[in-house]
């Protein structure tokens, strides 16, 4: 099992490694990065249709823990076929762009993480350099108005102020150039490469041109994008060096103000770091985003069991305290829509944002960042903190809460309610008095506003 990843699971940079770029255009990009929060991440293409992990089936050595729902044949090599031909059966006629957009920013979604390709190489943009992609003549969809899909979600998401990451696999395992078919592998497969490109370099160039190509596409021809998120973080380690910095360095010419997340891989590139499925046990210094699912899976899964809003606004309360963002991972049907479920997880989110949202966008991290059931953000001299709650958690009902904090404030600001509380300071502690509630039903989270003393600058 390779270091990066378990069971498709990746493993994220330590903070200690994180390089500052020195660009100052970069630095004001990262500030811009950090106030976000909340990023909308969707995995989609042909897969959905199986509602399988995305791609990952096709790696035999990843077959321990990704075939588990491959139950129709034995034959893997034969299940590799009907997978790369799923694309002849792609059609999601029912795909409204703009309806995808105007629900992201009524969820209060910043930016936008769309998966351009996966490892198994299905492009979902119409690139110049494979036929196996979206408008391509063996994929019914080719000749939809949407067909592009990629330019089309992008410039819907624009036109609604909300900004682009491109997700990209640096691995390819469609091409013949990354998985070549009569190598030393035979038909045994593993998310690397299926030859030594030491021992045949001139194969490893070809596929670094067509790497470099496709990625130039996206960032030449798909208008402005704000973050160039790369995948498949062995490639770039090792012997599978792509020369990244050259193409990165190119498509800065053309977007200067591009930010990098080379996943996994550590060093210039890598301008922020990723953490998948978790949330870290501490804060972490660094600019970081953590994408998780709004179900169990990245790619669609037929009859997937979905997180509460309250599990979704917890996590991303604590993902802000602890300094990062959420990337919130909603992936569409096969048919182009998105999930009923999800729509109306994503419109609960929205609704709850556009009350207490003051308190997420735009914050930084500050002690005791996030402790049991309390969470703590900062931003103009004011320091906002969440009193979060369990389902059936009658402690919402207390007359009094009790918070630990140790500088001198103002007022304290019921967020949502225009209300001013009582409150007595008492050394390292906040005694809020609160009003009697009239609500019969436990809330996700109360969320306090306070002004900071003149003796406590930010």
């Amino acid at each position: 099992m390779n270091e990066e990843q378990e069971q498709g699971v990746h493993h994220y940079s330590s903070e200690k490694n994180w390089i500052e770029p020195e660009s100052a255009i970069l630095k004001e990009r990262l500030e811009w990065f950090k106030d976000q929060k909340l990023a909308l991440m969707m995995h989609w293409g042909p897969y959905s249709q199986i509602g399988l992990v995305e791609s990952w089936a096709l790696s035999d050595e990843d077959g321990d823990w990704s075939r588990d729902d491959v139950d129709w044949t034995d034959d893997m090599e034969e299940f590799k076929r009907q997978y790369f031909d799923l694309n002849k059966t792609f059609n999601p006629i029912r795909f409204q762009p703009e309806k995808w957009a105007q629900l992201a920013a009524e969820a209060g979604f910043k930016y936008l993480i769309f998966t351009t390709k996966h490892h198994d190489g299905f492009s979902m943009w119409d690139t110049h350099e494979t036929d196996y992609k979206i408008t391509g003549k063996d994929c019914p969809f080719h000749k939809h108005k949407y067909a592009d899909i990629t330019r089309n979600v992008f410039d819907a998401f624009r036109d609604k102020g909300i900004a682009i990451a491109a997700y990209f696999s640096k691995a390819d395992w469609h091409t013949p150039y990354y998985w070549a078919p009569g190598m030393d592998r035979k038909q045994h497969m593993w998310r690397g490469p299926s030859y030594d490109p030491d021992q045949y370099p001139w194969m490893w160039e070809r596929f670094i041109s067509f790497t470099h190509h496709q990625i130039m596409e996206l960032m030449t021809k798909y208008g402005r994008i704000d973050i160039l998120w790369l995948d498949a973080g062995w490639v770039g380690k090792r012997n599978q060096d792509i020369r990244l910095g050259e193409v990165v360095e190119e498509a800065r010419r053309h977007q200067p103000w591009l930010l990098t997340a080379d996943r996994t891989v550590g060093g210039i590139y890598e301008n922020y770091i990723t953490p998948e499925q978790t949330v870290p046990t501490h804060p972490i210094n660094v600019p970081w985003e953590s994408c998780i699912t709004i179900a169990t899976s990245f790619s669609y899964k037929f009859e997937d069991k979905y997180k509460t809003l309250r599990e979704i606004i917890h996590t991303l309360i604590e993902i802000v305290a602890k300094g990062g963002n959420l990337a919130l991972n909603v992936p569409p049907q096969p048919d182009g829509r998105l999930p009923r479920k999800a729509i109306e997880r994503l419109k609960k989110m929205g609704a709850w944002l556009k009350v207490h949202g003051e308190a997420i966008y735009g914050t930084r991290m500050i002690a005791p960042y996030f402790e049991d059931n309390l969470a703590y953000t900062t931003k103009n001299n004011h320091v906002y903190c969440f009193r979060l709650y369990h389902e059936n958690d009658d402690a919402y009902r207390q007359n009094t809460i009790s918070i630990p904090f140790d500088h001198e404030i103002l007022q304290v600001e019921w967020l949502g309610r225009d209300t001013l509380l009582d409150f007595e300071q008492k050394g390292a502690s906040i005694q809020i008095n609160m009003p009697t509630l009239k609500e019969t039903s436990t809330p996700i989270a109360h969320v306090f506003k306070f002004t900071l003393g003149q003796r406590w600058k930010l």
